[in-house]
């Protein structure tokens, strides 16, 4: 953020309680404004967030508050949390002030933005145009992303959330010359310098830039870092004009770090314990990414869920703004089955025949049709036998088993660990092979030959 140097103070801290500053000022600064207190040369900015009577207001320390004591005068930035822009921030692993975290040099910045930015006018943006083809056979048949629009990855830990997430950026970087953006809210340390080094070793961090707000930091800082992030995203579209990847990960502990300030805060928790202003909040975050005429932000989040409940009050707020819903199953990666997508609970709001066109829509309905029918059946299958059915319902089970292990698939970003080359499957291809399968042009076919591959055409 820009800090100048004031000359006058407009008050001084009186009480402390962990990251939470009370100010006495004889005129109270605007809610969210960010204020800067000095220990020595070293800078703490705090941001308002209460006022609490005519000559006192409550902020939240975005820095560790060690050193920090009463009567310790406090200077007003003159505007809400800043952060420096510039087309060099590309490649860079950036903190939520937009200072560097790779050992690199300070950004060079060509401007400043505000990193609580309003949406555009309704009269500014622009509807989703159509599917965005990521190459990953499963995604693109049965729940295609919208361009220009918000898919929500759904899951427990350990499914697989984050590694999707780095494949969308490798297909973004590779398919589309796009840019991403991605925004590590309450991330480990270790996760993130893993995804890092795991992005310079696709050769895509060129085209990526990285804001973390990691999990040992301020609640405030782990509350704001999506905000800086998509301000870059921002930046980047309306400056570049290209294709805009915004990825967030975990959007669930953005709603926790939220819920932490408002308990800090002193307000009484609502449903669940979540902070009453939990809609609000999602709302200010999710109504930003939206596409103009300048370019698009396509944003793909994801989303613990907190005991495999998809009823949870934050998981309802952000489902509420998502075009489609990913729902990564722990029983598909149980399986071995990769990415760990469940085909039937998975949807699009825009997976329809108009959006799809007749073909797409007819194989994605007869590809669900056949994995629904053998859900049905497995219990059978499990106490009787698969020799126990009709023969019409042993040859959709085979098909189905087939159409899963086929729908399985390598990625670039973890080919260092599997061993397997990854690769990307245009749609077209996807609905040719599925079509044959449906058609039974593969029921000569092990399942095993189906299982982490490309297409049907290319050898095993």
């Amino acid at each position: 953020m820009v800090r100048n140097e004031e000359q006058d103070s407009i008050g001084t801290v009186v009480e402390i309680q962990g990251p939470v500053i009370d100010i006495a000022c004889e005129v109270l600064p605007p809610l969210h404004r960010a204020l800067v207190a000095h220990v020595g040369d070293e800078p703490y900015t705090l941001e308002v967030h209460q006022h609490l009577d005519p000559t006192h207001v409550r902020a939240i320390a975005l820095h560790r508050t060690t050193g920090l004591r009463r009567g310790l005068a406090v200077f007003d930035s003159g505007g809400a949390l800043r952060i420096p822009v510039s087309a060099g921030c590309l490649g860079r692993l950036l903190d939520a002030f937009g200072d560097p975290l790779d050992g690199g040099a300070a950004l060079e910045p060509e401007a400043y933005r505000d990193i609580l930015a309003e949406a555009p006018p309704l009269g500014e943006t622009r509807a989703s145009r159509g599917i965005l083809e990521t190459g990953i056979k499963v995604i693109d048949l049965l729940c295609p992303f919208v361009k220009g629009g918000k898919t929500g990855l759904f899951g427990g830990a350990g499914v697989g959330k984050t590694v999707l997430i780095m494949e969308f950026m490798h297909a973004i970087a590779h398919l589309y010359q796009g840019v991403s953006v991605f925004a590590g809210v309450g991330e480990r340390i270790r996760e993130g310098h893993e995804l890092w080094r795991a992005m310079d070793e696709a050769g895509v961090m060129q085209s990526t830039l990285m804001v973390f707000g990691q999990m040992d930091e301020s609640p405030g800082v782990r509350f704001r870092v999506a905000h800086a992030a998509l301000s870059y995203a921002e930046y980047l579209r309306d400056t570049l004009h290209k294709e805009v990847l915004f990825l967030m990960d975990n959007a669930f502990r953005f709603v926790q770090a939220g819920s932490e300030i408002s308990g800090l805060l002193g307000r009484m928790p609502a449903t669940v314990g979540y902070q009453p202003t939990l809609s609000s909040e999602v709302a200010e975050l999710e109504e930003r990414i939206v596409s103009t005429s300048r370019g698009d932000i396509t944003g793909v989040q994801a989303i613990y869920v907190p005991a495999d409940d998809m009823t949870d009050p934050a998981v309802s707020a952000l489902l509420s703004h998502l075009d489609t819903s990913v729902i990564l199953s722990r029983t598909q990666a149980g399986k071995g089955i990769y990415p760990a997508v469940d085909p039937l609970r998975s949807t699009g709001k825009m997976a329809d025949r108009r959006t799809l066109g007749d073909r797409h829509y007819a194989v994605a309905e007869g590809v669900r049709e056949h994995l629904a029918r053998y859900q049905e059946l497995e219990n059978i299958i499990a106490m009787l036998g698969i020799e126990e059915l009709s023969e019409q319902d042993r040859r959709t089970v085979l098909r189905a088993r087939k159409l899963q292990r086929y729908l399985t698939q390598p990625f670039y970003v973890v080919s260092g660990h599997t061993g397997i080359k990854g690769v990307s499957v245009p749609l077209a291809d996807t609905l040719r092979d599925c079509e044959a399968f449906l058609n039974g042009n593969y029921d000569d076919v092990s399942e095993e030959a189906c299982y982490m591959r490309g297409t049907m055409g290319e050898a095993p």
